[in-house]
């Protein structure tokens, strides 16, 4: 439960957008930054941001999964800091760019920003919008692909090969940079020298690693369901803080 080794790989990909990228006051100001965690499954990293901002409480993330709690495993709206549910994957950049026309016409300066997983780019749900971004030029639209390399049933070049990625954004006409996706400074730097004023949208291309940090989770295809015993939490745990 919780999807931990695909949270584990946008941890500082979310540390850079709500840290130093996103412009969000509050989760209710009407010209905050729009964020869309596209891949839901990896909510728990999302959470772990909010709670860091001050939008969920202590309580708030101690009921998890718990009954009657906003806090399942997948993003719900109902939730403070959310700006859409999401869960079934390839529809996070529809609304993205749903939202970043809608600020277009409104003459607002609010950016969207939607975090994908590599495996969403198997669905031509995704790909109708990266054609519908690029021909409406939406420059305030920044998308951050996650390539872990790997989705639920295995490794992502084995159930439907995406290379040469970069290569297809910038055949339909999109803005790509790749970075690390591990190094908040590389991706802060990147997302804050993007031109979200004109010409064509943004995609970062970030490499990541499943199970970034702990050493029993990276790569593994497993990991992608499975829950902690006690002692793999603790160990898990350890490795962490002794890697920040």
């Amino acid at each position: 439960m919780g999807h931990i080794g695909s949270a584990l790989s946008i941890a500082e990909i979310l540390a850079a957008l709500y840290g130093r990228i996103l412009h969000v006051p509050t989760p209710t100001d009407p010209e905050r930054d729009r964020f869309i965690l596209s891949k839901g499954h990896a909510a728990l990293a999302l959470y772990a941001a909010l709670h860091l901002r001050g939008f969920l409480t202590q309580n708030d993330l101690d009921s998890y999964c718990g009954e009657g709690s906003l806090l399942g495993v997948h993003p719900e709206r109902a939730l403070s800091g959310i700006d859409i549910s999401t869960g079934s994957l390839g529809q996070g950049l529809s609304v993205g760019a749903g939202m970043a026309l809608g600020a277009r016409m409104k003459a607002a300066r609010r950016g969207v920003f939607v975090l994908m997983s590599d495996a969403e780019c198997n669905e031509g749900s995704l790909w109708e919008a990266a054609l519908f971004a690029a021909h409406h030029r939406l420059s305030n639209l920044v998308a951050i692909l996650d390539v872990n390399g790997q989705q639920a049933l295995g490794y992502t070049e084995d159930v439907l090969s995406l290379s040469p990625l970069s290569e297809k954004w910038r055949a339909l006409g999109w803005d790509v940079h790749e970075v690390d996706g591990h190094s908040v400074d590389e991706i802060t730097s990147a997302a804050l020298h993007l031109d979200v004023d004109e010409g064509p949208p943004h995609v970062l291309v970030a490499r990541t690693t499943f199970g970034n940090g702990v050493s029993f989770m990276e790569n593994q295809i497993r990991w992608h369901y499975l829950p902690m015993s006690d002692d793999e939490y603790t160990k898990a745990l350890s490795e962490i803080e002794d890697g920040s």
